[in-house]
């Protein structure tokens, strides 16, 4: 195998339980999108990533396992995010709204409200996210 170039970490969640579920519905190919919050790039002042950008899926231990490729990037109101969007992210939702409360969950977490700052954050319909489509091109490891 030749070498390669080091891979940006394609990161979900926090390290532990949810993490290691996302990990295994990207590897069983159940989950092909996820969704971040545009403020965390604006926070982290990252770009977004562009179609074609492969990543290093990282698991809870901090190994990659898998390197992703990202088919589609799209930046809309949390309010607009349809149910495709919701069926891909592969986590068993069966409704844009069952998805939003798992993702409002998360967002809403101390460890996320952490991460951003602001123990007060909340989302709303206008909140800007990133919803991101991606491919898993090889399994690593």
């Amino acid at each position: 195998m030749e070498p390669r170039e080091p891979l940006a970490p394609f990161l979900l969640a926090f390290p532990g339980p949810l993490r290691d579920r996302l990990v295994a519905a990207v590897l069983s190919g159940e989950k092909v999108s996820t969704t971040g919050l545009l403020c965390e790039y604006e926070l982290e002042q990252e770009e977004l990533p562009p179609v074609g950008e492969r990543s290093a899926l990282i698991d809870s231990d901090g190994r990659e396992v898998a390197v992703v490729e990202v088919t589609e990037v799209r930046v809309l109101p949390l309010g607009a995010v349809d149910l495709q969007h919701a069926l891909d992210e592969g986590e068993g939702y069966t409704s844009v709204a069952e998805w939003r409360a798992g993702h409002e969950r998360f967002w809403h977490s101390e460890e996320m409200r952490e991460a951003l700052g602001d123990p007060a954050f909340t989302v709303d319909d206008g909140t800007m996210i990133v919803a991101e489509r991606f491919r898993v091109v090889e399994r690593l490891g």
